[in-house]
């Protein structure tokens, strides 16, 4: 098996509760991500990498 690496990212509430709910199809998150990044970044040859957007970051609101 390859060596794997974790990573740790930040999700808005609702993307985290759509994770969560496709346990119910017998999916885990790191399973799904897993599978959606093969199948996007392997959608383009070695000879063309993935064009990739940064995301801007959103200042946190403040505690109440």
């Amino acid at each position: 098996m390859a060596n794997l690496v974790r990573i740790v990212i930040q999700l808005p509430e609702e993307l985290k509760q759509q994770l969560d709910a496709l346990k119910q199809q017998g999916y885990t998150a790191s399973g799904f991500i897993r599978a959606m990044l093969e199948r996007e970044l392997g959608k383009h040859s070695p000879a063309q990498p993935p064009v990739l957007q940064a995301v801007p970051l959103r200042k946190r609101a403040a505690p109440a």
